[in-house]
This record gives C-alpha cells, sequence and structure tokens, in this order.
C-alpha cells in the first residue's frame, strides 16, 4: 500500500482519560458542508468543534462558480415564473443518477425550497432574474439559468424541464462562493462554535464496538486528542491524491486541470475506512472541457477518430465530456461551418485549424475516408428538416454544417483544457451516518460533502451546481442528526 492510500490507524478508547477535552461534535473541514453541519449542531443545541487543516475558512467551496442546484419552486423559481415541482425534480435526478439512491434523491427535493430559504437567512438574497443563455456560468448577477441536462433528450421526455441553477449574486466565478463562506463563518462565530484553523484530524478513536468516541488531532508540532459522541467528517475528495486517483479514477491523471484546494488529499475518506466506512462510486470522476460559449458552436457536431457522431452537442458540458473520454484515444473533434462558427475568447477547446474541403478535413485529422463526409451528409438533410433521429439535438441547436470553410475544435483528453474532480466518498445514510458495507452504521461517525457519496455519483448526469447544494443540504442533515445522538449518548460530558 502506497503512503497516498493508507489507511490511518484507529485508536482504542484508552487514549482518552479524565483530562481530554469533550464535545458534543467533532466536525473535520470548514467547507460547506463542514460548515454547515457544525453551524447546524450548534443550533441544535450541541458544543461543537471544527478542525480545519488550512489557516482560513471555505476548502474547495470557494474555489466553486457559486451554484446551489436547487427547486421544487423556490423564491427565484417563482418569481422569475419558471413552474418546478418536486416530482419533477425527483424524476429528473432519478433518470440522470447512475445508481439513484430514491430516498435522499426525494428528501433533497423536498427540502429544496426550505433550504433555498436557509441559504439566503445567511445573508444574501439570489438575484430573483433569470439568464436564458447556454452558458457555463452567468456572466452576471443573474440568479437562475439552467446548469444540467433538463432540456437535452431523453431527461426532457422523462420530467418536466425548469432551471434550477441559483448563483450568489456576485459576477465572477469564484467570488460569490467567498461571500457565502464568510457568511456562513459570521454565523458559526455568533453560534459560539470552536473553530480551530491548520488544525488536522489525525486519527479517529473507537471503543471495543467500534462506536466512534473521538478523534486525535495535529497543529504543526502540537497535537492531542478530543472525546465526542458524533464526530462529522467534511473533508472534501481526493483529487489532489496521485495515488488514489491513479488507483480509482485513472482518467484525472491524464493531464486535466484538477479543481480542488491542496487538503483534497482523501485522508477524510481514509479515516472513514479505518473506522469501517464501506466507499461509493469512487472510480467516478467530473471531467469537462466546455465546447460553449458561444452557444452558437453547438449547432456543429462532435465526431470521434471513425468520423461519427456520438453524443448530442446540447448536451451540458460534462456530459459531453463524459463521452469524449470513452471514445478510442478519449479522442473527439467539433466541425462547424463557416455559417454558424464563432471563436470564443478565452477557448477550452482549441482550434486546430479551417479546411476549405472536407476531405482535406478528413486526411489532416487522420480520418477513414469518406467518413466525415457521410456523417455530415446525414446531419445535414435531417437538420434542414429540424430533426435529428440519431441523438435528438434540440431543435434551436440544429442547423445544415454545409458552408465552407469547416472550423475544427480539438477536443482530445490531453489537448482540450479539461477540469475536474472526484464523485466518490463514503457510503452514509439520509442523515450522513456513515454505513459500513452491510448496511449498518458505524456508531458516532458521519460525512457529507465531497468525501461522501451522496446525490453527485456521475459524471454524465452531474449538473452545475450540486456539489454546493448537496453539501450544505446534507451537511446540514448530518450536523443536526449529530447533534441529536450525542445529546442521547451516554457519553460522560
Amino acid at each position: 500500500m502506497s503512503k497516498g492510500t493508507a489507511v490511518p490507524d484507529v485508536l482504542p478508547a484508552s487514549a482518552l482519560d479524565a483530562t481530554t477535552p469533550t464535545y458534543d461534535v467533532v466536525v473535520v473541514g470548514f467547507g460547506i458542508a463542514g460548515g454547515c453541519a457544525a453551524l447546524e449542531a450548534a443550533r441544535a443545541g450541541a458544543r461543537v468543534l471544527l478542525l480545519e487543516r488550512a489557516a482560513v475558512h471555505g476548502g474547495t467551496s470557494s474555489m466553486s462558480g457559486g451554484h446551489f442546484y436547487l427547486g421544487g419552486g423556490t423564491v427565484v423559481q417563482k418569481a422569475t415564473g419558471h413552474e418546478d415541482s418536486v416530482e419533477d425534480m425527483v424524476d429528473y435526478l432519478v433518470a440522470t443518477s447512475k445508481e439513484p439512491e430514491h430516498d435522499k434523491i426525494r428528501a433533497y427535493c423536498e427540502g429544496s425550497v426550505e433550504h433555498c430559504d436557509w441559504l439566503e437567512t445567511l445573508g444574501f438574497e439570489f438575484e430573483r432574474s433569470y439568464y436564458p443563455e447556454k452558458a457555463v456560468i452567468q456572466p452576471g448577477t443573474q440568479g437562475l439559468m439552467y446548469t444540467g441536462n433538463e432540456k437535452v433528450w431523453p431527461f426532457r421526455e422523462q420530467a418536466r424541464p425548469a432551471p434550477r441553477g441559483h448563483k450568489v449574486p456576485v459576477a465572477g466565478d469564484t467570488e460569490g462562493t467567498k461571500m457565502v463562506m464568510d457568511l456562513l463563518r459570521d454565523r458559526i462565530e455568533e453560534a459560539g462554535v470552536e473553530v480551530r484553523y491548520e488544525t488536522g484530524a489525525t486519527n479517529l478513536v473507537t471503543d471495543e464496538d467500534g462506536t466512534v468516541v473521538g478523534l486525535a488531532w495535529r497543529s504543526f508540532e502540537d497535537s492531542g486528542v478530543v472525546r465526542a459522541p458524533s464526530v462529522v467528517i467534511a473533508a472534501g475528495g481526493f483529487v489532489m491524491n496521485t495515488d488514489m486517483v491513479a488507483e480509482h479514477t485513472p482518467q484525472l491523471a491524464e493531464k486535466p486541470f484538477t479543481l480542488g484546494s491542496t487538503y483534497d488529499d482523501g485522508l477524510g475518506i481514509r479515516l472513514g475506512v479505518s473506522a469501517g466506512a464501506a466507499l461509493k462510486h469512487m472510480d467516478e470522476p467530473f471531467i469537462t472541457a466546455p465546447i460553449y460559449p458561444p452557444a452558437a458552436l453547438i449547432t456543429g457536431i462532435i465526431v470521434n477518430q471513425d468520423g461519427e457522431r456520438f453524443v448530442a452537442e446540447d448536451s451540458y458540458h460534462s456530459r459531453t465530456s463524459q463521452h469524449v473520454i470513452e471514445q478510442p484515444g478519449s479522442a473527439a473533434y467539433l466541425v462547424v461551418d463557416s455559417e454558424h462558427v464563432v471563436y470564443p475568447k478565452f477557448p477550452l477547446v482549441p482550434l486546430i485549424d479551417g479546411y476549405e474541403t472536407i476531405e482535406e478535413l478528413e486526411t489532416a485529422l487522420a480520418l477513414p475516408a469518406g467518413s466525415l463526409a457521410r456523417t455530415l451528409e446525414r446531419y445535414n438533410e435531417h437538420a434542414a428538416r429540424g430533426e435529428d433521429p440519431d441523438f435528438h439535438k434540440g431543435s434551436e441547436w440544429l442547423a445544415p454544417q454545409a458552408t465552407g470553410p469547416w472550423a475544427v475544435f480539438d477536443l482530445r483528453l490531453g489537448h482540450a483544457m479539461y477540469a475536474g474532480f472526484t464523485l466518490g466518498g463514503m457510503r452514509v445514510s439520509v442523515d450522513g451516518q456513515v454505513q459500513r458495507n452491510d448496511g449498518s452504521v458505524v456508531p458516532g461517525l458521519y460525512a457529507a460533502g465531497a468525501c461522501a457519496s451522496n446525490i453527485a455519483q456521475d459524471g454524465k448526469g452531474y449538473c452545475s451546481g450540486t456539489q454546493l447544494g448537496e453539501g450544505s443540504f446534507f451537511g446540514r442533515r448530518a450536523g443536526r442528526h449529530a447533534a441529536l445522538a450525542a445529546d442521547n449518548s451516554p457519553v460522560d460530558r
């Protein structure tokens, strides 16, 4: 076993004595999930300790785009005239999940409106406005947009589409989430949570029955132990751990830009394993290199090395990218004719060149002779009638690509600027209780956020805002349940 995959030892309960500091709930990690868990536990009356390895709060959450995936009729949806229901949201998330956990999906959807309201009580308000364009993120402060495959076939037939990407009202890619994390820090301080920065958990402490009763910590040269009947691990994913990536998600080692903080090293997951946690969906990464904006490029066609289409080009960008990675050699190209090409200002998918004829294009890309010509002929014939019988691309994105020259953009892994993070983690109940392989819970142990497997489990079905949405939502549930369990615990406080 390599150092990066080593599982920490579990310490016996004898490591705790009468002088050991005692808390009701200890939370490991101050990202969105850990912060929400700590706040809700404190508001439920628990004495809470929050440990963060970094010198500041925020974790990887502060690096995200500021989307929360929320629906079922939120105040923003209603204000912008978009109908949504719990059942439509449930149907959509079930349809796009690899292995849907129905109790979690239903809880998330039924609690989504309340969760949206709760987030605003932190001290901000989602702008009551809608951004109608196809984009990775709203360019301004617009509060709502489509951030998944809701309007993509077959999902648009399985659930009524509704926009659910709620963005924090700050322009820019990461400033909005930083603002939310600052507000969360302020609310945590008001709730009386003890926060220790530059302090990380090193080991869990369990009794003879395997119940988690505390943990060991380290801060530079100092170390110690604390007693707690409830421990919540919210320490992030494992994208920065090359050994774990190589073992579980080798695609993330193929030159993508990793989306994570220094401490996304999988330690939280390995701590859970030390106490008996089962792991789920560890082989599922989120990897993407968006072809849009500009949205006009969606009218083109994406082909593999055989000159054949394999995905609807109007798919959410990570769905498209996951299909690209599954192609031979993880290779694909976006072909757009001169009537529809628009060159992006900041291309993540670089332009290879323009070609006067399809024959010249096929030769340059080493595609089988006549392959792209046949694909284009079929696509153009149907697109002229507003149809796409092969992949059912939305009619608004159908346009014949018949006028040369043709521009070709490079989607190949290692050429396009792919970015990614991990989706797998500890198996948990709907309340964040860590579970063993047989489904039984590890008493006293909870997990939330990127180190737990909840509804964000499949790169093809992922929607922007799911990580922040589920991290905050299930973090809250874990914090409340942990506080209740601690209140009923026989541990002497």
